[in-house]
């Protein structure tokens, strides 16, 4: 339809009659191109026109789509013939625009896809940078000398390209916007009169903008922006390293951390260095925690620009306007840095990779993503295209009818109707993700009855606290009603001597009456006040944590029933803030991970870490840790985790980060030592981990610690087959220890396990790790009735398959030794009386529940006693190291009758689970003496009748 148009023949006639050579030499499909294009874009139709050799070579161009490979090395050979400044701007001038035309050639016949083009865009301008700097920089050394640092390498300059120019998807007619750096201070070497390296820098700085940005004759490349760099237009050109991570960490603001994410070096000879620089920045970028605080930053930057719409009159603006391209970038950067820091997949610099990362994540609706996707597509095609009309910085519609045809039919629309529904469809889409997720600062808020506006305005005198809170007839007593004026006055009070900043001090006075009117709400919320105010006294001065409770109220109730229902959560809260992020979506808060997922969901977790990175590696081990034994309370308090479940996942999820930790100390030890070359042809890694006591038969508890022991089967004759060799069996004991190291290292998130490892043979004085035959040996002939007995609550809790069958063998054998009755009875008594007398309740009218008469560990020994007597006459007694599956087996082979074995299963479990409630109270394993009476004298009679009646069973 173009072709028809008498615009465009008179423009094409006028193309083809000063240059005939194009209708003789040119195919069919590129001269219908050519009238298409030239009615199109001004701007190509005028540089075709005084550009012959463009005209000539420009078929061959257009035949490649990948053209952008080879912009450095054919830019470096042009400007390797160069002589001086004014023939490199030259050069540069006439490379951009013959290469821009291609570009957009493309983009208005619509040969290839969007990215592409972007794309080629980025790459042309990079490509340009970084060929320039080049040629400056030898031509500055040739003047003044070559920079050197204190080792004495030479220094380059770093130029880091920001915004669209760092993400890879530079506009047609962008602005590009830079940061200099270089990596340390010193002076330059090789020149009559050396000058210092930061003058150096700013003077190669200051010729590579020229180059680059100043209109000659032939134009200009691009405008060139440097007001992003430290302190703007009045800071320094360039800044060595130190300098620049000096001043993002003490000045850095909420826009330099956004503009940050999408920083990259130019030229990837300088990815070492950046690297260098990129780790120190990372923690200005990427917060550790989850940062709620880029809400709030956003929608003041939204509101900023919607202001400066508004001044500027602009309209019909595709980037600014409701849906434009900036909301779409907004949404991206809002998942970027609240959640960069802990999801590496969303530290990517281009905006479409991160959508797929959120996408992947399912931190959005697929369908949401898919439509910001398309949005996204559409809006810079259509960028692209009104740049390319006039190779101008522009992205507002057309008001004239012509330029508005032109423009509907390259976007493939009869008229420009239907091209303004289907942009209106696409922005409509994006507007109302952005309102729901990011919104505008005025509309932000959430209706709160104003009398805990009142209360909390009003909390420096507790009488007046006190009066309001008896209007709000709370089911209170009145001393109880002064104790929770007194709790919210004292938290204000407190406030005035933190250091909390403007944002800080906001957000409390947003968020204090929302709190107070949730926990007053909640039916025994006189409760909870006291330990949400200790939680938000340990979170007060990180702001971000304070946001996420402003912003979402979800969370906000989560907080106050999980710390009303227990003040181990509350502790566990204040110490680990990181964990609030749980808060936010209740329906996995109170679902915890398949018993059978632990290991997987762990190893996914790690996943995203590189396993060099030994101190994320532990941090998030312990993260994960955390946010899983969070998620188990929950479900416990929730009453959805029965107490059997509750240290079955407790017990799986100590399983999975054994392995891990295993996992790391074997790849540590291996890269120092190489591996033992015993493992040479077979699966494994010759080495178990043994689970005694309560992890090994799986009733772990909150607070519990892991009872283990190490065993290897490596030969004598064994060594390691790395540079560094060691006896195979030194290896092992080595590892052993890097184990305990991982996990008793105290991090920032606390320790993973206590790990006691006194129960392997000879105790304390005893190898750290045993070879299984030694293991074996020890307790055939030397251990003690007691280590026998732990070994009946013993299991394999990580291993090999050799290593696991071995040391069943070996247990079953041991178990099933025939001894005497009487003497073995005589040194269970002894040793239950030993621990009674050194553990049991001292206080008057308590009842311990583990070591008092009755309780759970007088169960335990009896089931004890029976397998060690019994074992060698039923061997099915061996099968299982958890209480309960034992007591089952002693009624399958008539040693006791059903009804005994209820009796001391639901004694056993009824006193764990009271364990467990009382864990998540914070209170000692004890109880009033009138509690489970009745359990106990039955367990006591089955005691008597079993331990110490005289006559032999």
């Amino acid at each position: 339809m173009l072709l028809n148009s008498e615009h465009a023949t008179v423009r094409y006639q006028q193309l083809t009659s000063k240059f005939p050579f194009v209708t003789e030499q040119w195919p069919t499909q590129r001269l219908e191109e050519l009238n298409k294009v030239v009615n199109f874009s001004a701007f190509i139709f005028n540089r075709l026109l005084c550009d012959e050799a463009l005209l000539l070579k420009l078929p061959e161009m257009l035949q490649s789509e990948q053209r952008c490979l080879n912009y450095r090395t054919d830019l470096h050979a042009q400007l390797a013939a160069c002589q001086d400044e004014n023939q490199v701007m030259k050069v540069l001038r006439d490379f951009r625009n013959h290469e821009i035309i291609t570009i957009a050639w493309r983009d208005i016949v619509a040969s290839w896809p969007i990215e592409q083009s972007l794309e080629h865009v980025s790459v042309l301008a990079e490509a340009m940078i970084f060929e320039s700097y080049a040629w400056h920089y030898a031509d500055c050394c040739k003047l003044w000398g070559t920079p050197k640092g204190s080792d004495g390498s030479d220094q380059p300059m770093l130029v880091i390209g920001m915004g669209k120019l760092g993400g890879g998807e530079l506009n047609f007619s962008s602005d590009i916007d830079l940061i200099f750096t270089y990596p340390e201070n010193g002076e330059t070497e090789g020149a009559r009169r050396p000058i210092a390296n930061a003058q150096f820098f700013t003077r190669l700085g200051q010729r590579l903008i020229k180059s680059l940005d100043q209109n000659t004759l032939d134009g200009f490349c691009y405008r060139v922006d440097m007001r992003l760099r430290p302190f703007g237009e009045s800071g320094p050109l360039v800044m060595s390293f130190a300098a620049l991570e000096d001043y993002y960490q003490e000045q850095g603001r909420d826009w330099e951390r956004y503009a940050m994410v999408k920083a990259r070096v130019m030229g990837r000879e300088m990815y070492p260095q950046y690297q260098e620089l990129r780790q120190m920045l990372r923690p200005f970028v990427f917060r550790r925690y989850i940062d709620f605080s880029a809400i709030q930053s956003l929608r003041r930057m939204k509101a900023m620009i919607r202001s400066e719409v508004r001044r500027r009159g602009l309209t019909n603006n595709i980037k600014l306007g409701p849906g434009g391209i900036r909301e779409i970038e907004f949404i991206a950067q809002v998942f970027q840095l609240i959640r960069g820091g802990r999801e590496p997949s969303l530290r990517g610099r281009g905006l479409l990779e991160t959508l797929h990362a959120i996408q992947q994540q399912q931190l959005l609706e697929p369908s949401d993503v898919d439509g910001m996707m398309s949005a996204y597509r559409f809006l810079r095609r259509l960028e692209n295209l009104l740049q390319a009309m006039e190779d101008k910085q522009t992205q507002t519609l057309p008001d004239d009818e012509d330029n508005q045809r032109k423009l509907a039919l390259v976007m493939g629309f009869e008229q420009y109707c239907d091209l303004q529904a289907e942009l209106s469809r696409h922005m409509g889409n994006v507007h109302s993700v952005f309102e729901e997720l990011i919104g505008d600062e005025e509309e932000h808020g959430q209706s709160i009855d104003p009398v805990y506006m009142e209360l909390w305005s009003l909390a420096k005198d507790p009488e007046q606290v006190q009066g309001i809170l008896q209007e709000l007839s709370l089911d209170v007593k009145e001393k109880d009603l002064s104790d929770l004026s007194n709790s919210v006055c004292h938290f204000k009070s407190e406030l005035t001597k933190k250091t909390l900043g403007p944002r800080g001090r906001e957000v409390i006075r947003h968020l204090m009456p929302k709190l107070l009117y949730t926990v007053f709400s909640h039916p025994e919320g006189e409760f909870g006040l006291e330990r949400v105010l200790t939680v938000l006294a340990k979170i007060v001065t990180r702001t971000t944590y304070l946001e996420l409770l402003d912003e979402h109220p979800a969370a906000l109730e989560q907080l106050i029933r999980l710390c009303t229902a227990s003040p181990m959560i509350t502790e566990l809260l204040g110490r680990y803030p990181i964990l609030l992020d749980e808060l936010l979506d209740p329906q996995q808060l109170y679902k915890p991970v398949e018993l059978s997922s632990y290991k997987s969901e762990l190893r996914d977790y790690l996943a995203r870490i590189p396993e060099e990175d030994m101190e994320q590696q532990m941090e998030a081990l312990r993260q994960f840790k955390q946010t899983c034994i969070l998620r188990i309370a929950a479900a416990d308090i929730a009453g959805v985790l029965p107490v059997m479940q509750v240290s079955d996942h407790l017990t799986y999820l100590a399983e999975a980060i054994v392995e891990q930790v295993i996992n790391q100390a074997w790849r540590q030890m291996a890269a120092k030592y190489g591996e033992p070359n015993h493992l040479e042809g077979r699966e494994g890694r010759g080495f178990a981990v043994l689970g005694y006591g309560k992890v090994g038969g799986w009733e772990l508890g909150y607070n519990s610690d892991l009872d283990i022991v190490f065993v290897h089967d490596c030969p004598l004759s064994a060594y390691t087959d790395g540079e560094k060799s060691i006896d195979g069996r030194q290896f092992y004991l080595r590892l052993a220890q890097r184990i305990t190291h991982l996990f008793s290292t105290r991090t920032a998130s606390g320790i993973l396990y206590e790990i006691d490892t006194r129960l392997r043979p000879s105790g304390a004085s005893g190898l750290m790790v045993s070879p299984i035959d030694s293991y074996e040996e020890y307790q055939l002939t030397e251990a003690w009735t007691w280590e026998h007995q732990a070994l009946v609550r013993a299991r394999p809790i990580y291993g090999d398959a050799l290593l696991v069958d071995a040391f069943a063998k070996v247990r079953n054998k041991v178990l099933c030794i025939a001894r005497d009755a009487q003497q073995l009875r005589s040194e269970v008594v002894k040793m239950r009386e030993k621990m009674r007398d050194h553990l049991g309740g001292k206080e008057k009218d308590r009842f311990m529940l583990k070591q008092d008469p009755g309780g759970i560990t007088d169960i335990e020994f009896l089931t004890q006693y029976w397998v060690l007597n019994y074992a060698h006459q039923h061997t099915r007694l061996t099968k299982w190291s958890d209480n309960v599956r034992i007591l089952d087996s002693l009624v399958e082979v008539n040693l006791l009758s059903a009804p005994q074995a209820k009796i001391l299963a639901e004694a056993y479990t009824s006193m764990r689970n009271e364990i467990h409630r009382r864990n998540l109270l914070n209170l000692d394993a004890n109880v009033a003496q009138d509690k489970f009476v009745e359990q106990r004298e039955l367990v006591s009679d089955l005691w008597s009748e079993w331990m110490l009646d005289t006559q032999p069973r």
